[in-house]
């Protein structure tokens, strides 16, 4: 080898060596950043005339495993689905109340019988008899405000809906525009690892709204798929719409058209849940809450305040009002209308003619709802006939077993104490599976240990070839002197 060749294999050396203390500063700077892999300088042997003549570059190389990739990303869906729920059904048994809730509907019933029972030693006392209205008018309060409760939980599940689909379409586009940077780039020969981790984390941001898979084509740009074969981004992304919905009541359903889901190109994904094949992830969690979750726990309700009101409008319970007279509580102040349960948890109300404030006479409690207020009396017979409304089983709704208030109200409780156990279960699974796949992403990304030894071999590598330079500088220098 001349010293010409000798020169020329120092130099790309030095050259190699700049290239990889670049790679490994930037490996060690960017270990904790989310979506960075690794990167190695791919290196060969290059050939001059047949002689050796140094190194060559052959470029970046981005080291990730795209299955263990895809595991985690549908990972990341699951996590997102299980815990949206979990923590609105824990929102929903806070809005309900827990079992052990002192101010709970089971715990307002108990303490309006207990203020009948104790109106029974004492029917004359308008104090007692006007207890017994604010245990009712407590009762009534909780109920509306579980209804509150249940219809701003729907109104915030729609408009999670609204801002993870708004993230979808923003991530979506950004891929397409990443998509023909990278084409553009990487057909210029210029390095374009930056980008493919943005493009990464783009779907990594995805893949929590909803379950998707990713296929890189030879020329580096990525086609992006539904797991159930929705195409997302093939060249061109696609953009969805979505109708938020302000104010949600009871009775608004995906079915008769009040609540809106989410359309591509104008058609419905799917007319019956609203979302087709975008379920899975965050989005689909949101819809099931909207559309089924939230909606069984309100029917549940409407079913018990429907159940109370029936009670205390029965004329065996009451024999002075006659029927289609309301009774203790109303729909609105009207009677109860078996057809028109959805909602009624938020319109039931104490009858007026009981309250003070609003013209009416608690003793009515003790005469009757149909009567002419007496004077004080030792009656109890009547006061024992609510009593005996509250415990008896009825079955005056369709589809509902025979049960007593208390029974109806510790079964509305159990089924969301129930709903958000198994809801939390869930979540709990979906996260040690993810971070189990998470481990093992991170296990082969960057280690700052090897990364550290390859830079002192880098350090030696530049020293040799430096060396060669040097040696070379004084061979030229003696000749010269020659």
């Amino acid at each position: 080898m001349g010293i010409s060749g000798a020169l020329n294999n120092a130099l790309t050396g030095l050259a190699a060596s700049a290239r990889m203390a670049e790679v490994v500063s930037t490996n060690l700077s960017n270990a904790l950043t989310e979506g960075y892999a690794r990167r190695d300088v791919s290196l060969s042997s290059a050939q001059v005339g047949g002689s050796g003549g140094g190194v060559r570059i052959d470029g970046i190389t981005r080291f990730v495993d795209t299955g263990l990739l895809a595991d985690r990303r549908l990972a990341d869906a699951a996590l997102a689905g299980h815990e949206r729920t979990a923590d609105f059904l824990v929102r929903l048994e806070q809005s309900i109340g827990a079992a052990d809730d002192p101010a709970n509907i089971p715990a307002r019933l108990s303490q309006l019988e207990a203020a009948l029972i104790r109106t029974t030693a004492d029917p004359a006392s308008d104090q007692r008899l006007g207890a017994v209205v604010n245990r009712l008018e407590d009762l009534v309060s909780t109920i509306r405000n579980a209804n509150t409760g249940l219809q701003e939980l729907r109104q915030e599940a729609d408009a999670a809906i609204a801002t993870d689909v708004a993230s979808l379409n923003t991530n979506l586009a950004r891929i397409e525009v990443l998509n023909g940077d990278i084409l553009r780039l990487a057909g210029s020969g210029d390095d374009v690892s930056a980008m493919l981790d943005a493009r990464q984390r783009l779907v990594d941001n995805i893949g929590e709204l909803v379950p998707v898979r990713a296929s890189v084509r030879d020329d580096g740009t990525v086609r992006l798929m539904t797991t159930s074969g929705l195409t997302l981004v093939d060249g061109r992304a696609v953009s969805f719409e979505f109708q938020k919905t302000p104010t949600i009541t009871g009775d608004m359903t995906l079915a008769s058209g009040a609540l809106s889901g989410i359309t591509l190109d104008g058609q419905p994904l799917d007319p019956g849940d609203g979302v087709g094949r975008l379920d899975g992830g965050a989005i689909g969690a949101a819809f099931a809450l909207r559309d089924r979750t939230l909606p069984e726990a309100q029917a549940e309700l409407d079913r018990f305040a429907a159940d109370l009101i029936a009670r205390f409008q029965d004329t065996a319970n009451d024999p002075t009002i006659t029927t289609g007279s309301p009774g203790l509580l109303t729909d609105e102040g009207g009677t109860l209308d078996p057809a028109d349960i959805p909602g009624l948890a938020g319109r039931v109300g104490v009858n007026p003619a009981i309250v003070t404030v609003q013209g009416g006479d608690p003793a009515l409690l003790r005469d009757g709802l149909g009567a002419a207020p007496a004077s004080p009396n030792s009656n109890t017979e009547q006061i024992n006939r609510w009593i005996d409304a509250i415990g008896v089983a009825r079955a005056d709704i369709p589809g509902s077993p025979p049960q007593s208030a208390a029974g109806r109200a510790g079964a509305l409780v159990s089924l969301v104490a129930t709903t958000r156990m198994q809801a939390e279960e869930e979540a709990g699974f979906a996260a040690s599976r993810w971070s189990v796949l998470k481990e093992a992403e991170l296990a082969d990304g960057v280690d700052t240990d090897n990364e550290l030894q390859t830079l002192i071999q880098v350090e030696q590598f530049y020293a040799a070839n430096a060396k060669v330079i040097e040696t070379v500088d004084f061979m030229m220098r003696r000749l010269m002197e020659i």
